[in-house]
């Protein structure tokens, strides 16, 4: 966020965070080492021991700092639960933050990339559906699409929830979702359709807490070329009896330049939410697959 809290008393300020995805977002800046009582500068820590069993500790001094950090994450986790986050961002590779392949340095002072930061941890284990991702990792243009469309999904199904419950709003919901869900997982997609099919046989929170389990969960799942192709070959269906030889040419051909990677995502996207508008495709109008995120993140327009 580019507050100088880091240990050298700098910061790590990422301009697509706080500029691009921070004009559509709230942030809730957590830093653990300055709230759970540190000071700014400091001395470095890393995680020492064994993957299994590793410690926060001083990286000059030896001092270890577990318990202080893990007092404080333990009771920040519930704290968060008030903020409804809809995602959350983790710095990479900090013994406190970092997602996943942090170093863990044994007793020879031999570092292994297999760590997972305290505060990281402990937030995934009191979060575990949450959708959460690290800094370095969003540079990747798929990760990054994946994380968004993730957390906008999330906030979609956080809006259902404060809502009155009824099997019908969940029906309509996993409706409009149906082939964002295609395009990530095809065995989730299934699995859910027979979930909502038997909606009526089970309890309203039992259904709700399956779907949101299963909902969240095939989301992870990234989306491909072969996948998104699957399902615009399945949207261009809707439009075989109204668009003349040419014009099916003509999408055929923009659906397979884009499995070929010769254009991105958007450009065959644009042509058939050019005739969802044309013909007033009621149906694909409420898919939340043509317009997952906002526009103008340009999520879908790397090659």
């Amino acid at each position: 966020m580019g507050e100088n809290v880091r240990y050298d008393g700098g910061h790590k300020l990422d301009r697509y965070l706080v500029d691009t995805l921070g004009r559509f977002v709230d942030y809730v800046p957590v830093c653990p080492e300055v709230e759970c009582g540190l000071p700014v500068p400091r001395e470095s820590m890393r995680l020492v021991g064994t993957i299994h069993d590793y410690r926060l500790m001083t990286s000059r001094t030896g001092k270890d700092l577990t318990d202080q950090m893990l007092r404080w994450a333990r009771r920040r986790v519930r704290e968060l639960e008030s903020e409804n986050l809809s995602g959350f961002v983790f710095r990479n590779g900090s013994p406190s933050s970092g997602m996943e392949r942090v170093k863990v340095y044994d007793h020879n002072n031999m570092p292994s990339k297999k760590g997972v930061g305290l505060f990281a941890r402990t937030f995934m284990e009191h979060f575990p559906l949450l959708p959460v991702e690290e800094d370095g990792r969003l540079h990747d243009p798929d990760l990054r699409e994946n994380f968004v469309e993730q957390i906008f999904a999330y906030r979609r199904w956080q809006d259902l929830l404060e809502e009155r419950k009824s099997r019908g709003a969940l029906v309509e919901f996993h409706t409009t979702h149906k082939l964002l869900l295609l395009a990530h997982s095809p065995k989730h997609y299934r699995e859910m359709g027979k979930l909502v099919a038997r909606a009526k046989e089970l309890r309203l929170r039992e259904l709700y807490s399956e779907y949101e389990r299963r909902f969240l969960t095939a989301l992870r799942v990234k989306s491909s070329r072969k996948k998104n192709t699957n399902v615009l070959q399945h949207l261009a269906g809707y439009f075989k009896k109204v668009l003349s030889p040419d014009e099916k040419q003509e999408m055929a051909g923009l659906i397979m330049d884009y499995h070929d990677g010769r254009y991105p995502l958007i450009v065959p996207i644009t042509l058939i939410n050019h005739y969802v508008r044309k013909y007033d495709e009621s149906y694909l109008r409420t898919q939340h697959y043509l317009h997952p995120h906002p526009a103008e993140l340009q999520l879908r327009n790397h090659a």
